[in-house]
């Protein structure tokens, strides 16, 4: 099974990949874990102040803080793991890896944010629940 988890390196995405892993119909020996980390992209008026290679480390910094722990706790558990970080929009990012990888299972963490957060202010969790194809599982 090929499952994706959105990491954005909060107590949330934790707890959903805690769940993956002490589920054992979500792993098995062909199963491979996909982890993506989206950056928000830079203002123009940032990046334009700045050198590509600065901007460039600056986002592979974040990333690799989110990604490598995750990485670690995976292989340590003897389950395959692919990482990956993309600069984009959030939503919009994780479904397009999720066609990319052939994904099974997006898997993400979920803030829980009341009625009156997802009206102002709208989810990631919520957009990729509405606009994927591929089955989404949020964890609380």
């Amino acid at each position: 099974m090929n499952i994706l988890l959105g990491a954005d390196g909060s107590r949330f995405t934790k707890k959903a990949l805690a769940f993956l892993l002490v589920n054992d119909m979500l792993q098995g020996p062909a199963s491979t874990f996909h982890v993506i980390n989206v950056q928000p992209a830079l203002s123009a008026h940032v990046t334009s102040q700045l050198p590509k290679g600065v901007v460039a480390d600056y986002h592979r910094e974040l990333a690799e803080k989110v990604i490598n722990p995750i990485r670690r706790f995976v292989e340590r558990h003897q389950l395959r793991c692919e990482a990956e970080w993309v600069i984009g929009t959030a939503d919009e990012e994780i479904i397009k890896a999720a066609r990319r990888h052939k994904a099974h299972l997006i898997v993400m963490g979920t803030h829980g944010h009341g009625l009156l957060g997802r009206i102002v202010l709208g989810s990631v969790a919520q957009r990729v629940l509405a606009d994927s194809t591929v089955p989404v599982l949020l964890v609380k």
